[in-house]
């Protein structure tokens, strides 16, 4: 664990270079809990100002300019309606309690595969592989394909990377704007113990709460959008 002790004397300049957990959190797009979670096992440089997790801006950005982009806010040439006009609080709030409840991992991505949100709930391959460039460029690449695939109605697909995901499409009147993504889950069958292990019954319930979650997030988006953005209602 890299860990520094800090005493209560540092320098209010020192202190004003340091993030706290929740702008880490916005900064890398993964959840606070994963925040902390890396920080303790030494994932992510980190320091103590009295109980709580503080990190250097220089090498928080270095991480981030290490993996791909995680918050579509920052990359405004990759910004899709999705982006645009998803209320990203709801879609958060909404992947939360969901994934929590089933036992899966969910985000939800524009059309492009990238995400709108943090990881909800991720399993801990994720987790080991968060800051992996290459296993993320996977993960958006298998995203897309679900996004490209015909079938509207949800199922579970074996990605590369050796788990399955499944997903449900966001509208926006006649338009598809993007999905709410369910993974992590171990094949049927394998029992990793970094990935989600889910019964029929369960993998059954994830799949019929996907289209649940993706009306009550579609539910919030503005009932006109501007033309500029090519989404009407």
């Amino acid at each position: 664990m890299q860990e520094e002790q800090v005493d209560s004397d540092v320098a209010h300049s020192g202190l004003q270079s340091l993030l706290t957990a929740r702008q880490v959190q916005g900064l890398l797009a993964i959840d606070r809990s994963t925040v902390y979670r890396m920080a303790d096992d030494g994932r992510l440089p980190a320091i103590r100002v009295g109980k709580q997790w503080r990190f250097r801006r220089d090498e928080i950005l270095a991480v981030l300019s290490a993996a791909p982009s995680w918050d579509a806010r920052s990359d405004q040439s990759a910004v899709v309606p999705a982006a645009a006009i998803v209320d990203r609080d709801v879609a958060i709030a909404a992947t939360d309690v969901a994934a929590n409840l089933l036992g899966v991992m969910m985000m939800v991505t524009d059309m492009a595969g990238q995400p709108i949100t943090a990881i909800a709930n991720p399993c801990d391959w994720f987790i080991r592989n968060s800051t992996d460039t290459e296993a993320m460029r996977s993960c958006v690449t298998e995203w897309r394909e679900l996004a490209n695939a015909h079938d509207f109605a949800p199922t579970f697909q074996l990605g590369e990377l050796g788990f399955e995901c499944a997903r449900s499409f966001i509208r926006s009147g006649h338009e598809l704007v993007g999905m709410v993504l369910a993974g992590g889950v171990n094949p049927l069958g394998t029992t990793s113990t970094e990935l989600y292990s889910l019964t029929e019954s369960e993998r059954t319930a994830v799949l019929r709460a996907l289209p649940l979650v993706a009306s009550a997030i579609a539910a919030r988006i503005p009932a006109k959008v501007d033309q500029s953005m090519g989404v009407t209602r």
